[in-house]
């Protein structure tokens, strides 16, 4: 009597014959320990859109290395040099690597541009707050879920913020919902601020000058 079929295997296996074409001629991933075969298929497909649109390269480096606290992410790059197709900029996402020797948390990404002219095209802190809204956040996703959406997020972003300061939109991008829920946040946060100032500063004084002018 024959077994019952492996359904994870016959998964794997037509993931494999999906994607396999893509990764056969990956070229914007120079490193890869923790994706996933559908976000190594859509990374590459960005990539090619913003090289095909921009003429700039836009690699990505995602590993599971530990390195030393204050490893130097451009003295790292140097053995992909090889590699690398001026003009370009490299997104580096590493969730291993600790960030201070003090405190035992670790995470840590590096944009890596290949010009100060291609450095202007793109917004640092756009692409950090992609990663950090997704891989900060406690859910019920596992940690290498949260992993890959934060790096595909966060390499869209960079992507489309180099598109958009050459006034082209990419089709193949992700909407950024992180983006907004932060902006969100921002605002509320903001507002709570200006509460608590009316609240406990100037609602008193108000009152007080209120009633001053009754006697």
């Amino acid at each position: 009597m024959l077994g019952k079929p492996n359904i994870k295997k016959q998964v794997k296996t037509l993931l494999l014959a999906l994607f396999f074409p893509f990764i056969l001629h990956a070229s914007y991933i120079l490193k890869d320990d923790l994706l996933k075969l559908q976000v190594v298929a859509k990374i590459e497909t960005i990539g090619s859109e913003l090289f095909t649109t921009t003429g700039i390269s836009e690699y990505l480096i995602a590993t599971n290395e530990n390195f030393k606290v204050g490893k130097n992410f451009i003295t790292y790059l140097e053995k992909y040099q090889e590699k690398l197709h001026k003009p370009y900029v490299v997104f580096i996402f590493a969730p291993q690597a600790k960030i201070t020797k003090n405190i035992n948390e670790k995470g840590r990404i590096g944009i890596i541009p290949s010009s100060l002219e291609v450095k202007k095209l793109y917004d640092y802190d756009d692409v950090r707050d992609a990663v950090l809204g997704v891989v900060a956040i406690k859910d019920k996703n596992t940690p290498q879920d949260k992993d890959n959406i934060g790096v595909i997020q966060a390499y869209s972003e960079l992507a489309e913020n180099i598109a958009s300061s050459k006034n082209i939109e990419l089709k193949s991008a992700i909407p950024n919902d992180t983006r907004y829920f932060i902006n969100v946040l921002k605002v509320l946060v903001y507002i709570g601020s200006i509460l608590v100032l009316w609240m406990f500063i100037l609602r008193p004084i108000f009152m007080r000058i209120k009633n001053a002018k009754k006697l």
